[in-house]
């Protein structure tokens, strides 16, 4: 599934094409996605300019007058911005019409994306728990903390925990402990505090770089331009089960924990 890079990725190479444009027509090739599209999002829609162009977490915000259009991309969606006349492929099912003449189409062959709408000055339910950005000021080693007291959940699990922070998914959560050199299997609760300020400090640089290299591939993921994430081959951890360890040539262990599988070097971390 793309991560916070791989849709902020996505939000930058959007906007441009975007922003201050109007909305002339919605189609529907489908009435639903992951969940059904609710039918009064093209009336909505219609006639309206795009004001902004926002991520929340893995979500996508169009925001109009009348509210927000809210994307996800599921497993395998993508949004690009196409001449009207491109050619349909399968699995189009979404096209919003801009007056500039070009069209927002929305492909997701597993269908576990969605279309949703969130109405002006209301939160969606999708987006009511989330934690903070954790490339916000509000992210940082003291929150993490605080929040881990108690908790004996692994360290990667905690992580990964929308409600805690949000975009940081199974690579990047590898990727940051390993920087921090903190053991994934380790209960969050037992970590310190000093530990919990490189983590974080970990997952700002890891999610940063990642954006500037335009996410990590992964199976069906491009970005608007239609090129690949780069980020792939700088992996120290994630997919290298059973491979030396770039930093010490260990060989690095693996095991699935909560449904996802997750690797280590069991001598960078503690």
């Amino acid at each position: 599934m793309p991560e916070l890079p791989e849709v902020e990725t996505t939000r930058a190479g959007l906007a441009p094409h975007l922003l201050g444009r109007r909305i002339t027509a919605v189609t529907l090739r489908r009435p639903d996605l992951r969940w059904p599209i609710p039918a009064g999002l093209p009336a909505a829609l219609t006639g309206q300019r795009i004001d902004a162009v926002r991520r929340r977490a893995k979500y996508l915000l169009l925001d109009v007058a009348e509210g927000s259009a809210l994307w996800h991309l599921g497993m395998s969606g993508s949004l690009r911005v196409l001449a009207a006349d491109t050619p349909l492929r399968a699995h189009d099912h979404v096209d919003i019409a801009l007056d500039s003449g070009q069209v927002l189409r929305f492909n997701d062959p597993r269908r576990f994306g969605c279309l949703l709408w969130q109405a002006a000055g209301q939160v969606h339910p999708l987006l009511r728990r989330l934690g903070p950005e954790p490339l916000e000021e509000a992210f940082d080693g003291d929150y993490l903390w605080r929040r881990s007291r108690g908790r004996q959940t692994t360290i990667k699990t905690f992580l990964m925990d929308q409600a805690v922070v949000v975009g940081v998914g199974n690579i990047y959560a590898a990727e940051a402990l390993f920087r921090a050199g903190i053991d994934p299997r380790r209960a969050a609760g037992r970590v310190s505090l000093a530990r919990y300020c490189r983590l974080a400090q970990a997952v700002r640089e890891i999610l940063s770089h990642a954006i500037r290299r335009g996410g990590t591939t992964l199976r069906d993921f491009i970005s608007p331009d239609g090129a690949p994430g780069y980020f792939d081959q700088e992996l120290f951890v994630y997919g290298r089960a059973g491979l030396p360890c770039r930093n010490c040539a260990t060989h690095l262990h693996g095991m699935v924990m909560a449904a996802r599988a997750t690797v280590w070097c069991p001598h960078c971390q503690r």
